[in-house]
């Protein structure tokens, strides 16, 4: 997988970045986020397929991301498919920071060193490619005002996107409403992002426990039927 496009980890923390205070909306929900996003990514990429209610690795191959990878082998090292919000609600330490870093090397973000409260030192992060910002959000901005079923990577981001509470960091207060109401709708177009999104929304919720229902609404396939159809 090449490195000239860029990951929905990565676009997800560039939405969630607010360009006045430099941190992140929504920082315990984004960082289930995150760990959705990377399957997402991997799907795209072919490597997983949804089982179900369950992640299954239908190609262990690398992919050439270092962190996409190191998710990859963990999920291969299971040896069976695990439940995608078993997989999102483990420890994911350190996986907002990874990514944030990550930005910085790229140059698509910039470390500022400051203080909370005059004295603990923080750092927080500004956006230096402004413009690779708003390319994210207009593709948002599209969906929502449009109506046309976006392109899968626009769906699974949308659907993260209100899984982990952006909506109202993005579209705030009672004129963003319908927005927000059409950012949650954009969760039908992606069937893996809708997947991920509802895991998202089941650990924060605390329904980990309980199988969960497609996100068509109608009892989730059994296992191994879409796994082996994607690796076909």
């Amino acid at each position: 997988m090449g490195r000239s496009r860029r990951t929905i980890p990565e676009e997800l923390l560039l939405l969630a970045l607010d360009p006045t205070t430099g941190t992140t909306a929504q920082p315990q929900s984004l960082d289930l986020g995150l760990a959705g996003a990377q399957l997402v990514e991997l799907a795209l990429a072919g490597r997983i397929a949804p089982d179900g209610d369950r992640i299954a690795v239908v190609m262990p191959r690398p992919t050439g991301d270092p962190t996409l990878d190191s998710a990859l082998e963990l999920l291969r090292r299971r040896g069976s498919p695990v439940r995608a919000v078993h997989w999102i609600g483990g420890p994911r330490l350190g996986l907002r920071q990874t990514y944030l870093s990550h930005l910085e090397r790229c140059g698509m973000v910039h470390a500022v060193e400051t203080q909370m409260c005059g004295v603990l030192p923080t750092t927080r992060y500004q956006a230096t490619e402004t413009a690779i910002s708003r390319e994210i959000r207009s593709r948002l901005d599209s969906a929502i005002r449009t109506g046309v079923p976006p392109d899968p990577r626009t769906a699974a981001l949308a659907a993260l996107a209100h899984a982990v509470g952006l909506g109202k960091h993005l579209y705030p207060g009672n004129e963003g409403r319908s927005s927000r109401s059409r950012l949650r709708d954009l969760i039908r177009h992606d069937p893996m992002g809708g997947l991920v999104a509802h895991a998202v929304m089941d650990v924060q919720n605390g329904a980990a426990a309980q199988p969960r229902r497609s996100a068509a609404g109608v009892p989730a396939q059994p296992r191994g039927s879409m796994a082996r159809a994607a690796a076909h």
